[in-house]
């Protein structure tokens, strides 16, 4: 298990999302517009951040 993070980024607003992906988002941490996190890099994560990627930005 690596302990590797990846910082994300909520560029766009929710508003006219998906149910589904605005829970993703929520599902990932982000709350507010340029809300931030840093998480586990594991696939899941990865998975849920392809699903909102036009929601998104990977900072690092």
């Amino acid at each position: 298990m690596s302990n590797r993070t990846i910082r994300i980024q909520l560029v766009k607003s929710l508003i006219n999302a998906r149910q589904s992906h605005r829970a993703t988002v929520r599902g990932l941490g982000l709350r507010r517009l340029n809300s931030q996190r840093e998480l586990q890099d594991t696939a899941e994560v990865r998975g849920m951040i392809d699903k909102v990627s036009y929601l998104v930005r990977v900072i690092g």
